[in-house]
């Protein structure tokens, strides 16, 4: 099993999946500056998905710098290149695009999804306080 804890689930890309759950698994501390990522061969055997998505997902880890290639060890996790804030936004990107995709396939208005989010966000908030 991959060191951030991946399950792949039916419906959504393994790419985005797994870019995704490296990049949390980053902001969340549970993957730390310096620390050795899964190699491609690994990810691959893994998660059981081809050696090229995993190749494609690394390289663009890299590419959006939350990866790095040092010779002679490997693929490390990189230092943060941008703010924790500007991570979070990068991250969520995906998720929002996703949400405004389902809401217009539903027929949903922007004020009616905003209603939505503000419903959701209460009701998880008051979870989150009952449960301290």
């Amino acid at each position: 099993m991959t060191s951030f804890g991946l399950a792949l689930r039916p419906g959504q890309s393994i790419f985005d999946q797994l870019v995704s759950a490296a990049q949390k698994a980053i902001l969340s501390g549970e993957l730390i500056e310096g620390q050795a990522f899964p190699s491609v061969r690994a990810l691959a055997a893994d998660l059981k998905i081809h050696p090229n998505t995993a190749h494609k997902a690394v390289q663009y880890l890299i590419h959006e710098r939350w990866l790095e290639m040092r010779p002679g060890i490997g693929t490390v996790v990189a230092s943060a290149p941008h703010t924790l804030g500007e991570m979070r936004h990068q991250l969520m990107q995906h998720e929002i695009a996703a949400l405004i995709a389902e809401a217009r396939r539903l027929g949903l208005s922007a004020d009616e999804l905003k209603r939505a989010i503000d419903a959701g966000w209460g009701k998880t908030a008051a979870t989150v306080e009952v449960g301290q």
